[in-house]
């Protein structure tokens, strides 16, 4: 198996369509999406439930998605490419 680097961001796993997540799992994925260290909101200052919104917007605008890392066995949220 190739040794993984730091900057290697690559998900080895499945997208999961948010619509079908438990609305309360998702809203807590992306919770903790949005409080986890190292998030870079840059200037987009604002209350924890208006970038919680937003990470919804960007799910529904299919921006963003939920993928289940194989790997690690855990979900993130990753930029649709």
């Amino acid at each position: 198996m190739a040794q993984e680097t730091a900057t290697d961001h690559r998900e080895d796993g499945v997208d999961l369509p948010w619509e079908r997540i438990n609305p309360d799992t998702l809203r807590n994925l992306v919770r903790e999406f949005v409080t986890r260290d190292g998030s870079d909101w840059g200037d987009a200052a604002g209350t924890l439930e208006a970038k919680v919104e937003q990470v919804f917007r960007q799910l529904r605008e299919n921006k963003v998605k939920v993928v289940f890392d194989l790997r690690s066995q855990t979900a993130n949220i990753v930029i649709c490419r």
